[in-house]
């Protein structure tokens, strides 16, 4: 019984890390329209040394042997040689963890996100590509809410006025005598606002 509950959990590992796994390559694709992302099992044997023997009899494809998941990723070419996340700018890091999470997402949808300042690092391209990857995902979901299912939200703090641009409501946060305060603001508030707060 227990063998058959080991093969039963290292298939459902294993079909939970393809799915999530295609769902990275896809919207990676769609954020970085030139590059090319995908998730990688790592393995205890990946550790070894050449020639090392394993001290492990579990089979090299059994769960057991897994140590993580690593993301490898180009940003200029679908052909280029690919890069570990440790190589990547704040920015490509910052691209690579909201793909992973929206992949995660697509696998098994949560009621809310809350993001705050995901934006913050990323160039205008990427932050208009994120923009409208949520403006997508809320669609889809709101409209299969529509038939009886749960639908999601996104809530995000930004200084950037491409998420502005795609959020459904917008609200400002000020801060007086020690108390902070929040209120409904029209989407061309909100961009002044940001304007006012962008680096000169």
């Amino acid at each position: 019984m227990i063998e058959a509950l080991d093969q039963r959990k290292d298939e459902a590992i294993q079909r939970t890390f393809k799915q999530v796994s295609k769902e990275f390559a896809n919207i990676f694709e769609r954020l970085v329209p030139a590059g090319r992302g995908r998730l990688v099992i790592q393995r205890k044997t990946d550790q070894r040394q050449p020639g090392e023997e394993s001290e492990d009899d579990r089979p090299e494809k059994s769960v057991e042997n897994f140590t993580g998941v690593g993301i490898s990723v180009s940003f200029n070419s679908k052909h280029d040689e690919q890069q570990r996340i440790q190589q990547l700018s704040g920015g490509q890091k910052s691209l690579c963890a909201l793909a992973l999470v929206f992949a995660i997402q697509q696998c098994d949808p949560a009621p809310f996100y809350l993001f705050d300042e995901i934006d913050a690092n990323l160039d205008a391209q990427y932050r208009t590509a994120v923009a409208q990857m949520l403006e997508d995902i809320s669609a889809k979901q709101s409209s299969e809410g529509e038939g009886g299912g749960m639908s999601g939200q996104f809530i995000c703090t930004t200084f950037r006025p491409e998420m502005l641009l795609v959020a459904d409501r917008c609200y400002g946060v000020t801060f007086h005598n020690k108390t902070s305060r929040i209120d409904v603001a029209t989407r061309e508030a909100a961009l002044e606002f940001v304007d006012g707060q962008a680096p000169k």
